[in-house]
């Protein structure tokens, strides 16, 4: 075994020095997308004990694929700069699929034809994030940059409702910390603050217009964005806070900086960013529902105006075997939605 090489840079080199040769004569296009940490640049050295290694997706038109599969299985090495190029049992790490097909199968949909309101709400930020991350190596069909661009961000409308979504979670929540430290229930304040910290973090990364990764990479994702260390601190003080006053008032100061990233987006009327008391309660909360009122109220398009106010798959599901299954993802959506 060699020193760790992240998986982007190891696969882009398999695919130039051993992938590209085999398949040179066949037109098409190979990238490294999909699952997989090396694909958002996550990956570490543990990242090598499973389903790790050099990979690449090459895309061909349907008709070529069984050849092409032949042809790679048969003059493959079986490593590359030290590692094995079986990534799990007998399966090397060259896929090769029909592009239409492999998008449908990624995500419920082709890109490649029109991206339809359910297309969008159905499919998880993970999702998203894996195909339009990583790097296209090679694109002589001339599909992977331009289902990637179709991709690369929510229309100007289905970004506020999103949005809307977001802030809309955390005004269901925002003066819980408090309610539960009143009665006494300090773990139960420290629960939702841990909740409420989620979806902050989640927010400020949809503020920068990037899709959130699942758990494991939210808060690397969170880390890496510019401008984030003092919202970090924040949100660890507020999460190890002990007691719900000092919670509020860490979750404060970041309430305040998120309002501020939301007006400098302009994508609704700014808003003032102050905290103000929950009614009549000595909870000091940002009122987010007057940050997803305005957004809702700045969507043009009417369709997208007729949704029930709960945003995309990831704000109304939470369950692994759900998000992995676009299938499933696209029938709760279509009910939940009434699309």
């Amino acid at each position: 075994m060699s020193s760790f090489i992240p998986g982007l840079e190891l696969s882009r080199a398999f695919y130039a020095q051993v992938v590209r040769p085999i398949v040179a004569d066949v037109p098409h296009s190979a990238a490294l997308i999909g699952a997989g940490s090396e694909v958002l640049a996550f990956d570490t050295e543990r990242s090598t004990d499973h389903d790790w290694g050099p990979r690449v997706v090459v895309f061909v038109a349907g008709h070529r694929a069984e050849r092409v599969r032949r042809a790679v299985g048969e003059h493959l090495p079986e490593a590359f700069r030290g590692y094995r190029t079986t990534v799990t049992g007998e399966r090397h790490g060259v896929q090769v699929s029909d592009p239409r097909e492999w998008f449908t199968e990624r995500l419920g949909f082709d890109p490649l034809g029109e991206v339809s309101v359910l297309d969008w709400l159905s499919t998880p930020w993970q999702r998203l994030a894996e195909v339009t991350s990583g790097e296209v190596f090679h694109d002589g069909l001339e599909v992977l940059e331009r289902a990637r661009a179709a991709l690369r961000w929510y229309p100007p409308d289905l970004e506020r409702y999103v949005l809307a979504g977001q802030w809309r979670r955390l005004a269901q929540q925002e003066a819980f910390p408090g309610r539960c430290g009143e009665v006494g229930d300090d773990l139960g304040s420290a629960l939702v603050t841990a909740e409420l910290a989620r979806d902050l973090m989640r927010l400020v990364v949809l503020t920068r217009r990037r899709y959130p990764p699942y758990a494991k990479w939210l808060g690397s994702a969170f880390a890496r964005l510019p401008g984030t260390a003092e919202l970090g601190d924040a949100l660890s003080a507020a999460v190890a806070a002990t007691g719900w006053r000092r919670r509020e008032e860490h979750l404060g100061v970041v309430y305040r900086r998120v309002a501020a990233l939301h007006n400098r987006m302009g994508v609704a009327p700014a808003l003032e960013g102050s905290l103000r008391p929950y009614h009549r309660r000595p909870f000091q909360v940002i009122d987010a529902g007057r940050f997803a009122d305005a957004l809702g109220g700045a969507i043009t398009d009417a369709r997208v105006r007729a949704l029930p106010p709960v945003g995309s798959i990831d704000q109304f599901g939470d369950c692994v075997d759900l998000l992995t299954d676009p299938r499933r993802c696209r029938a709760v959506t279509r009910a939940v939605l009434d699309l």
